[in-house]
């Protein structure tokens, strides 16, 4: 019986009866329900069980910072699925694979598990808290490395009857979207996405085929981006102007993806604008040269623009910009240009920058991405008159600040315009503030209005119910596959399974096709038998159409080779042995065989051969009696026409009866099925086990 969830699930109104509960899939956001962070949902189908990310909460620290993880079990999951290397998305991957009873696998692509060491690394360094608050350290990190096993784009992967893969997502390198099938039942998650190509990376692809649920982000909800060019127009001139006033720039980032668009911007319009020459551009982060030699590395990645100048030069060797280690490495004299990080401003080395320079109005801070709530860069969007310092001490915030989002979201035009390419029956949106996810429910709503599509935003630990009642399909595959069967023509051949895939093939493709081989069975039985050779091939031709007697060349004794099958042989004057390869026709053959001789030994002072029929005349009148017999057995008033037809009498209704096709004729329906049914089975009875066709 299907359990039932909350009022917001997609569980239909009214679940038959006959529903079980294997049929049902379970969605519940451990993370990112309703809220942007802590990004975690898990899925259940079939007795599997896939985590997708595994994120944190960066407005918050220590164990409130996780997703609500209590709510599973971690032992019971399959696989986890980290689609990029993002603190929201892959930060508490460390402390759910040591810190927990998790035993299953992890997958991501090359990229991201390239970056995410770094990216982790970097996050226990900067962390301002306790080692009490300390999820994990970098001890863990480094052992949580070795269970991550990589996957390409479009590489189809299996666990435990778990099939998946993934596609490019735009968002950041090496970003994917994970399509998992479970028994048929295919559901796409998104993770964060951009389908707008930028200066560096692809945009996100669309899967070939629709998938029965899509879980996506809802981060703009329905808002619109500007145009690519006009954020950069206004990203430029804002520093342009700052600059010229003797004041300085900052551009809280993170050290990896969208702060190398923004160094290829920057360096391009300092390269086209002399006057800025003598101003210089900082890379703050510890991470810098590392984070340059990774895009270096997956440069391959990225979209044909990048791929085409690398080929003549470095499009990451940058002319005008330097790296910056660390503020004591700083001569913070005249204008300048910094962008360090954290982007949500809430440590590091962007924290430290911020609280110098904030209180100069000659200054600004242009933020450059999607900000969270809770966080310092959230904060200070709304321009309140006093911020609170790293030392607890209150500042007057006179900086200019200016939020141009180049963060690689979607907004509401491409996840809109990416949902009708797919048309999902189902939706499961996550990944946003509830405001905006609302605002967007609305408009899906809308515009799926013509179809049966269900929407639905799951809070944090809030359940959502499907049911598939997924049907079983095999597919012929080897030398069953080479012809097209006709309509109502049998299939033979072996049924095998793996996972939820059924494939029939025949017996020598077995081990092309599979892990499985065949082997023969050839079995062998001694029973007692005293009587007669010739008396046991008399029996068996009453029974087998096809009885042979032969002679064991080896040993110079007589054989019966039975239906084609079955080898009797008279191994002394006291004993037979039986030999046969093992399958069900044969078995069946040999123990009719062994009942027979049993029967025999018991009865033998009364078995003798009778003499054969000398002629096909003879055995068709002998057939003929018996058939006669048992026909007055059932109906009583049997008799011979004139016609050579038997007229059989059943109260007022007659039947005739031609015995050589076993046509019946009758006014009575009911007698003719009758006659026809008893004759069908006589026949069967009185005349031997034909031989069957090869």
């Amino acid at each position: 019986m299907a359990s039932t969830g909350p009022a917001s699930s997609l569980k239909r109104p009214e679940a038959p009866v006959s529903a079980r509960e294997g049929d049902e899939l379970v969605i519940t956001p451990l993370g990112a329900g309703n809220e942007v962070g802590r990004s975690c949902v898990y899925m259940s189908f079939k007795g599997k069980t896939v985590l997708f990310d595994c994120g944190i909460h960066p407005a918050f620290s220590g164990m409130a910072a996780l997703p609500y993880f209590d709510e599973i079990d971690p032992s019971t999951i399959d696989v986890i699925l980290i689609t990029h290397f993002h603190l929201d998305h892959a930060a508490s991957l460390p402390y759910f694979l040591e810190k927990t009873t998790f035993k299953g696998r992890v997958f991501m692509t090359h990229a991201t598990k390239a970056v995410y060491k770094l990216f982790l690394m970097d996050y226990v360094k900067v962390s301002k808290v306790s080692v009490e608050d300390m999820l994990f350290d970098e001890h863990d990190i480094n052992l949580s490395m070795d269970k991550i096993e990589v996957i390409d784009f479009h590489q189809t992967m299996e666990v435990k009857g778990i099939r998946f893969w993934c596609y490019t997502a735009g968002h950041v390198l090496g970003a994917a979207m994970f399509m998992v099938d479970i028994a048929g039942v295919r559901i796409l998650y998104t993770g964060d996405y951009s389908r707008e190509e930028d200066r560096h990376l692809r945009a996100a692809e669309t899967p070939q085929f629709s998938p029965d649920i899509c879980i996506i982000e809802s981060t703009y909800g329905v808002q619109l981006h500007q145009s690519r060019h006009i954020r950069e127009k206004r990203f430029t001139d804002a520093i342009h102007t700052t600059v010229s006033q003797g004041g300085r720039v900052l551009i809280p980032a993170f050290s990896l993806g969208r702060a190398q668009e923004l160094l290829l911007i920057l360096d391009e319009y300092w390269s086209n604008h002399p006057e800025l020459h003598n101003i210089p551009i900082y890379y703050a982060s510890p991470l810098a040269k590392r984070c340059m030699a990774v895009y270096q590395t997956y440069i391959n990645s990225m979209n044909d623009r990048i791929r085409s100048q690398f080929a003549s030069s470095n499009p990451f060797d940058f002319k005008h910009i330097s790296s910056l280690q660390s503020i004591d490495d700083f001569n913070d004299v005249g204008p300048s240009v910094v962008m360090a990080s954290p982007g949500s401003l809430q440590n590091g080395l962007s924290r430290q920058l911020f609280d110098m320079w904030c209180s100069d109005k000659k200054n600004a801070c242009v933020i450059p991405g999607y900000v969270v709530a809770g966080t310092l860069a959230k904060t200070i969007i709304t321009e309140p008159k006093e911020v609170t310092l790293m030392n607890g001490l209150t500042a007057p915030l006179n900086m200019q600040v200016h939020y141009i989002s180049f963060s690689a979201h979607a907004d509401y035009a491409q996840t809109s315009a990416f949902l009708k390419e797919l048309m999902p029956p189902n939706i499961v949106l996550v990944h946003g503030e509830a405001n905006e996810m609302g605002r967007l429910k609305q408009k899906l709503i809308g515009m799926f209005s013509d179809s049966n599509t269900k929407i639905v935003t799951p809070k944090n630990c809030q359940s959502v119910q499907m049911y598939f009642n997924s049907e079983k399909m095999a597919k012929t595959i080897g030398k069953l596959a080479e012809k097209t069967p006709e309509p109502g023509e049998t299939i033979s051949g072996l049924l095998v399974k793996k996972g939820f895939t059924c494939q029939i093939m025949v017996a020598d493709d077995l081990h092309v096709f599979s892990q499985l081989s065949t082997a023969n069975i050839y079995q062998r039985i001694t029973i007692p038998y005293s009587g007669a050779f010739g008396v046991l091939k008399y029996r068996l031709q009453k029974i087998y159409e096809s009885v042979v007697l032969g002679t064991d060349e080896e040993l110079a004794v007589p054989t019966l080779r039975v239906h084609d099958r079955v080898t009797v042989r008279q191994d002394s004057p006291q004993h037979l042995s039986l030999h046969w390869n093992a399958e069900p026709i044969s078995d069946m053959v040999s123990d009719s065989i062994i009942a027979m001789v049993l029967n025999i030994s018991r009865e033998m002072p009364k078995v003798v051969p009778e003499p054969e029929e000398t002629s096909e005349e003879e055995k068709e009148k002998k057939i003929l009696k018996v058939v006669h017999a048992l026909l007055v057995s059932l109906f009583g008033d049997v008799k011979f026409g004139e016609d050579g037809r038997l007229v059989i009498r059943v109260d007022d209704n007659v039947a005739y009866l031609d015995r050589q096709s076993g046509d019946v004729e009758s006014e009575n329906e009911g007698l003719k099925d009758r006659v026809r049914t008893a004759f069908r089975r006589i026949q069967t009875a009185v005349r031997p086990i034909p031989l069957p066709a090869s």
